[in-house]
């Protein structure tokens, strides 16, 4: 049987494994079709940052302007959403 000290112990070991496991969460984890997406989503900001684009056109860059403007219900609307939200076309 074991004591409490052990039993705290333990469950402390636990939630640090946990957390360990939850912060070596990296790209190169995630499946092949999520890594393509992101690399995809990451050059075409940087194709429209090199032109001087300044419109947002993904979810995330929509999601922080309408998170800086405090629009109601921005995390349960999905891209197009936000951009009517935002007055984008």
């Amino acid at each position: 049987m074991a004591s409490s000290a052990q039993r705290q112990a333990a469950k402390r070991n636990v939630k640090k494994a946990q957390a360990a496991a939850r912060a070596s969460r990296s790209i190169a984890a995630m499946p092949k079709a999520t890594r393509s997406a992101l690399g995809k989503q990451g050059a075409a900001i940087a194709k429209r940052n090199r032109k001087g684009g300044a419109t947002p056109k993904t979810r995330a860059e929509l999601y922080e302007e309408a998170r800086r403007r405090n629009i109601a219900g921005r995390s349960k609307m999905g891209r197009a959403e936000l951009a009517v939200a935002l007055g984008r076309k």
